[in-house]
């Protein structure tokens, strides 16, 4: 048994930390909060039927308790979006540096004025690209409530950018 937690907790603690450092942008709350999705991963062991993955599995858990956590300290804004030292700045000429960051900040103000529904299922999909299945049993929706959020995103973001669909696409990824 031992040895087993052990194995769950080195083959997907980066992942989770990384999800859940995506919706709090905080360093410190993040390893606290992956800590304590383990925790509750640990006490409910015998629950995991195998009809997920494990990683689906241990994201729902990290989901659920992000908004514990954000329902906790009332968070209404759930997302600051964007880190300047995501991008390789060593590869970049200053011009598209600030182009760079200019997309970057405009992509994720855009996102930020997004449903949190409509955020969710975007960082999912797009950022760490879980299959639609995948999203449905994190989020607890069907598969069909994950594609209409999903295009009905697309659409806001489409909005916020007057059309520019090659922008949205390219940019989410730096995310």
């Amino acid at each position: 048994m031992e040895e087993d937690v052990e194995r769950l907790y080195l083959d997907y603690s980066d992942k989770v930390y990384h999800f859940i450092y995506l919706l709090v942008r905080h360093k410190e709350t993040a390893e606290d909060l992956t800590q304590e999705t383990f925790c509750k991963a640990i006490k409910s062991l015998n629950h995991f039927n195998n009809r997920a993955s494990v990683l689906t599995w241990l994201l729902k858990i990290a989901r659920n308790v992000t908004y514990d956590h954000f329902r906790r300290k009332r968070i209404i804004q759930f997302f600051k979006w964007g880190n300047e030292n995501d991008i390789d700045h060593k590869t970049l000429t200053p011009e598209r540096t600030a182009e760079t960051n200019e997309d970057l900040a405009n992509l994720h103000a855009a996102l930020s004025r997004l449903k949190k529904d409509y955020r969710d299922v975007l960082i999912l999909r797009k950022v760490n690209e879980f299959s639609i299945k995948e999203t449905a049993h994190i989020l607890g929706w069907t598969e069909a409530k994950v594609k209409t959020k999903m295009t009905r995103g697309f659409e806001a973001l489409r909005e916020e950018f007057h059309g520019k669909e090659g922008f949205i696409n390219g940019s989410i990824k730096r995310i």
